[in-house]
């Protein structure tokens, strides 16, 4: 039922966005006020900046326009990169730059997923000062411990957890918003905020340098946003929409309406006005509740990341690493160690390094903002390929953007202050990417002039019949042309082939999911050999045994007991040289990560006693 699909998208879509309550009013007041007491005016400005950014960019771009732009029900930059066709496109095309900026959106997800954790997590102890500032030296230790049980967490699966994420932040959602009417009940003034002349009024009068300054910690409410196009596969368009404007939108309203009617009561109350909204025996249960929230939050964001890296890794962005499934029930559970790990040094090191959720405060929002104009330009492409008028498009989309390039500026002034700590992880991620991507181009250039074609093959099986032994072999290749290099070198060495040959090629489709009729393609060559595609889609986790029998069960081919089938794959050791193609220094990079990448057997899925490793040196 979509009511209960929605109640579940609370906990894993509006963890991030829905825990801003806790700094982005303070922050964007503390902005507004220039150090000093906040006014009514400023106050009245600040919260009208937020309500309109929720309405503008999250109910209307990301709610009602951005969802449209679906990939069969998958959302986020890989599934409009697929939409676009960009993954096949040749260097110098329009289509090439594309997905270059794609690949830095994708990127710049990582470096959202390193700060959220931290100013969430940070932001929600801090609310122990309030009421006991002498435990203020205790509040890093204490999210430190908080955020690393979390990441040790990860690889036991969160499936228990999971399930209980949308009750709990929908009673989160209950509580800030009572409190919100407790606030606005002390100053029912602040609901003129909904006028969007506060808002202007704010941004024209002020200092050019205090307005832009707003601006960037206003961003602030509105980050998380993303989430609701990026997880769109798992709930679906309506239940996401749903939970946004009947819970999500309104008890963010009441809240930060509340936390401002609390500062036209009481403007010495800036320090943290989200817990002093609260009435003073409920301050230390709330920060546990809060501390709850932003565990939650920070677990989406944690999720996200390993289906981020699954689906980048099934496109060909990312070298395959070791994916783990935590629970065997559902294939969207998955842990993927060295992303997990990565993610818990950057958000440590983040919380240790900036020492304060108003610290983090500068590092967070211009990675986000960066990736939202992405977003919003990659979706009016979509729009565009989908036949919609350009001249629509350019008027809603260009809109959207300008506001999305307007926040991405104002963000920009944070960048010494910490906003070059998530663009350095995303521009990292994204040179990586880049790299591999130019590396397997290489790789596979210098495995075309290695390989023999089809017909010399078999020509050479004519002429010189090796010993036919019993049983199947299956020999994995990257291409649908010609013969894998280590069936050559298993001839050349051997002098034996099986009775039945495999020529087997897993593509990754432009299609989250692939269905059962298109997954697999035959073709017959003489000499007992046949080439099997099997074809998976880019959400998926491919697994080459269960193809095979597929293949044997709906397409009748001939294996024989599937346990019994050997599985040869090369083993390829890259050399970097002095041949066209990269620096000498990136072809070192791109043989490292090749080198330490998961081993084939393991990513396919295919039993270590029925593989064979064939070492093959390529020159690139």
């Amino acid at each position: 039922m979509p009511t209960a699909v929605s109640i579940g998208a609370l906990g894993i879509v509006y963890g991030d966005i829905g825990t801003s309550p806790l700094y982005a009013l303070r922050e964007a007041v503390k902005a507004a006020s220039a150090g000093g007491a906040p006014t009514p005016q400023s106050v009245l400005g600040v919260v009208s900046l937020i309500l309109w950014s929720l309405i503008l960019i999250i109910s209307l771009k990301y709610a009602i326009l951005i969802c449209r732009a679906d990939n069969r029900g998958e959302g986020g930059i890989v599934a409009l990169l697929a939409v676009l066709r960009a993954r096949h496109a040749r260097p110098g095309t329009w289509r090439s730059a594309v997905l270059m900026l794609g690949l830095l959106g994708a990127a710049l997800l990582y470096g959202d997923g390193a700060i959220t954790p931290a100013i969430s997590v940070l932001s929600a102890v801090e609310g122990l000062k309030v009421d006991a500032p002498s435990l203020a030296p205790a509040v890093i230790p204490i999210t430190v411990v908080i955020l690393l049980g979390l990441f040790l967490a990860q690889s036991h699966g969160t499936g228990l957890i999971g399930s209980i994420f949308g009750p709990i932040m929908l009673a989160w959602f209950v509580v800030i918003g009572g409190l919100g009417v407790r606030g606005i009940v002390m100053a029912p003034g602040i609901l003129a905020a909904f006028n969007p002349f506060h808002a202007l009024a704010l941004l024209i009068h002020g200092p050019p340098m205090v307005s832009f300054a707003v601006l960037g910690a206003t961003f602030l409410a509105v980050t998380g946003g993303e989430a609701m196009y990026a997880d769109m596969g798992h709930f679906g368009r309506l239940p996401i929409r749903l939970a946004w404007f009947a819970i999500v939108l309104p008890c963010l309203f009441l809240n930060y309406c509340g936390q401002g009617a609390l500062l036209l009561a009481d403007p010495s109350a800036a320090d943290n006005p989200f817990y002093q909204l609260a009435p003073d025996w409920f301050h230390y249960v709330l920060v546990a509740f809060a501390t709850v929230a932003t565990v939650i939050a920070s677990q989406a964001i944690i999720s996200g990341s390993f289906s981020l890296t699954q689906q980048a890794i099934q496109l060909g962005f990312l070298p395959r690493l070791n994916i783990r499934h935590t629970a065997s029930h559902e294939r969207g559970q998955i842990y993927v160690p060295i992303v997990n790990w990565t993610l818990a040094a950057a958000t440590l090191g983040a919380v240790i390094g900036f020492g304060s959720s108003d610290g983090l405060a500068g590092a967070y929002g211009i990675a986000v903002s960066l990736l939202m104009a992405i977003t919003t330009f990659l979706a009016a492409l979509v729009a565009i390929q989908w036949g919609f008028s350009p001249l629509l498009v350019i008027a809603v989309n260009g809109f959207f953007l300008v506001v999305d390039l307007v926040f991405f500026s104002a963000n920009s002034l944070k960048l010494l202050e910490g906003g070059w700590f998530p663009l350095l992880l995303a521009c990292s991620i994204a040179f990586l990417m880049v790299t591999w991507r130019r590396g397997q181009r290489l790789t596979e250039r210098a495995r075309q002039k290695m390989r023999e074609s089809e017909k010399e093959f078999v020509a050479h099986i004519c002429e010189q019949p090796p010993v036919r032994l019993p049983g199947t072999a299956a020999f994995l290749t990257s291409s649908t042309a010609g013969v894998p290099l280590p069936l050559t070198h298993h001839l050349q060495h051997i002098y034996a082939l099986h009775e039945r040959v495999l020529l087997v090629t897993v593509l990754t489709s432009e299609e989250p999911y692939v269905s059962d009729e298109a997954r697999v393609e035959l073709h017959e060559l003489p000499v007992g050999v046949t080439r099997v595609v099997l074809h998976v889609g880019f959400a998926e986790m491919p697994s080459v045994p269960e193809g095979v029998r597929y293949a044997q069960e709906q397409a009748e081919l001939d294996c024989g007991n599937l346990s019994e089938v050997s599985y040869y794959i090369g083993r390829e050791t890259v050399i970097p040289t002095t041949l066209p193609g990269m620096w000498m220094w990136r072809e070192a990079i791109y043989a490292f990560m090749q080198r330490n990448a998961e081993r084939s057997a393991a990513y396919f899925c295919i039993p270590a006693a029925q593989v064979v490793e064939i070492g093959i040196e390529i020159e690139i």
